[in-house]
């Protein structure tokens, strides 16, 4: 980490500004090549923008730079940024001069490498960052945020505190055997994994939550031909997504729609109507709407309020029995003929009767509102990793009691190391490379 870095840390286009980082040992040396403050005698001082001329060659930018000491930056390193004038030109030329004058282009994510590997932040921290940028809901940032805070960090670290207390007390005991404390040893060590244990499982079980910020709600609209899953797909997103027309089999493949809701993201799936035919692409398209159906969190089952039930409602309902399902009766503006006591809502696409009473409702029950946790696991590798530590430390629960100490000592450590997997304690650099090679250049 010799080498002085440089990347524009702004997306390319027109704007009002653009900045460049530069960080390394030599930054400042080598920034001062090509900036001219306007006020004479300037130490740049840290924490403090200078405005000046940013030489680009023959020409010049009016524009700030601001320099951060080592090691209270970003990186750890010294740090400088340029905040120039916004466009793809300027900053690219900035770019040019300073590799001309020595420093390297940085690799994508190579800023926040550098900050884990000088002890600025954890890996899982890393990890929340780099969330926060790609999050699309408000329900993913604040998760993500979360992460960047630390609070995984801080809990892992707690458990880790009471890991290394097991392990200290098992080898006073192998290093003073005649005090016979092996049984009293064993108990205190079951006790405290019983605790490790319950707090992983109780982080596991965010996941499905999880799952939904990250991914969305993913809600099929299903019923037979005509029902108006279509005009409702419109009426929930606001938008003319999918086609509506009076002629039966019109939807064939499955149409996606998302919305932000309360902060959470409702991924739309209008699906073929399920009836009998003989049209090939027909019978394709419903198959789908099967496939659909089981991959759904929540199944919107539509009835035709102005009709009787029919044979296909019945149908599809018992296709989706084992769902979590919202039975919805529409075209409740047309006079009524359906009676369904287990109706969920009735609504109206058409004049936009009970839209939001439908989206309130799908809320309730996707959302665990009421054993909502601020820290919600939503990372593939946490989750695995955790996975492994709570099967570790169950297993070590239940052979505790007729094992060596000196083989429980070497259990309880593998507990402990993969545990730091999590923060990068005991992450292995191909880990490391490739979760900041998912970062955007110049983060």
């Amino acid at each position: 980490m010799t080498d002085v870095i440089v990347a524009i840390a702004t997306p390319l286009g027109k704007a009002g500004i653009s900045i460049v980082r530069v960080s390394g040992k030599e930054s400042l040396s080598i920034c001062k090549k090509m900036f001219f403050p306007y006020k004479k005698d300037i130490t740049f001082s840290p924490n403090l923008m200078t405005l000046g001329k940013i030489d680009l060659g023959g020409y010049f930018d009016k524009g700030f730079m601001v320099f951060f000491k080592a090691p209270h930056s970003y990186t750890g390193e010294d740090v400088v940024e340029f905040h120039c004038h916004g466009g793809y030109f300027i900053a690219q030329k900035i770019v040019e001069r300073l590799l001309s004058f020595g420093a390297k282009m940085a690799e994508p994510g190579e800023f926040s490498k550098r900050a884990f590997l000088n002890g600025k932040m954890s890996l899982d921290e890393a990890e929340g960052v780099i969330d926060s940028i790609n999050a699309e809901t408000e329900s993913e940032f604040k998760t993500s945020s979360v992460l960047a805070r630390g609070k995984l960090f801080e809990k892992i670290k707690n458990l880790q505190n009471k890991i290394i207390d097991i392990m200290s007390e098992i080898e006073v005991n192998l290093d003073y055997p005649e005090h016979d404390i092996e049984y009293q040893t064993k108990q205190n060590l079951k006790n405290s994994l019983d605790y490790v244990e319950k707090e992983l499982k109780t982080l596991l079980s965010t996941q499905k939550q999880g799952k939904i910020i990250k991914n969305g709600v993913n809600i099929s609209i299903v019923g037979k031909p005509n029902v108006g899953k279509s005009m409702l797909l419109n009426a929930l997103t606001g938008f003319e997504t999918a086609i509506v027309t009076d002629i039966e089999g019109t939807t064939r493949d499955i149409v996606t729609s998302s919305i932000e809701y309360k902060g959470f993201k409702f991924n739309f799936l209008d699906t073929a109507g399920i009836r009998d035919t003989k049209d090939k692409i027909e019978e394709i398209g419903i198959e789908k709407t099967k496939q659909t159906i089981e991959k759904s969190d929540i199944v919107l089952v539509l009835l035709d309020s102005s009709k009787d039930l029919t044979p296909e409602d019945e149908q599809i309902l018992s296709l989706v029995k084992n769902k979590n399902v919202i039975t919805v009766l529409t075209k409740s503006d047309l006079p009524q003929k359906m009676l369904f006591e287990s109706q969920d809502i009735k609504i109206s696409a058409k004049n936009d009767t009970n839209i939001d009473s439908l989206k309130e409702m799908i809320y309730k029950k996707a959302i665990d509102t009421e054993n909502s946790s601020s820290l919600i696991l939503t990372n593939s590798r946490h989750i695995e990793i955790l996975d492994e530590a709570a099967g570790i430390s169950q297993n070590i629960i239940l052979t505790c009691m007729d094992m060596s100490l000196d083989m429980l000592s070497l259990d309880v450590r593998l507990l402990y190391e993969k545990l730091g997997e999590i923060t990068g304690e005991n992450t292995t650099e191909e880990v490391i490379n490739r979760i900041f090679s998912k970062f955007c250049l110049g983060k």
